[in-house]
């Protein structure tokens, strides 16, 4: 089964995202916005055993994604997306919407 490879834990509701695959959370809680280096050796830990099936869901802090997001795309040549989208109306939830980037060099 895929992983859903969440960037930080915080108080969203992503139960919607467990239709793509197991959740994981890369970061839990408040986090030093200049301890880029740490966050690589953190993220990288989680995401050396993904796989090209696996998602990316953007949380927390911009620079948190962004470093999530490199690992992956290099890894895999690809990055594989999980986008919130709030809901339109009353009557419908708030769901994650798949995009997939296939990324081919010059």
């Amino acid at each position: 089964m895929s992983k859903v490879y969440i960037v930080n834990k915080g108080g969203h509701d992503h139960s919607d995202a467990e239709r793509f695959g197991d959740l994981v959370f890369l970061s839990e809680g408040s986090i030093n916005r200049y301890a880029v280096n740490q966050i690589y050796r953190q993220f990288n830990e989680f995401l050396r055993n993904s796989s090209t099936g696996d998602y990316i869901v953007p949380t927390g802090l911009t620079f948190m994604s962004i470093v999530a997001c490199s690992i992956f795309a290099h890894k895999h040549g690809r990055l594989n997306l999980l986008i919130y989208k709030n809901k339109k109306s009353e009557n419908e939830n708030p769901y994650y919407v798949e995009r997939i980037l296939i990324l081919e060099g010059d």
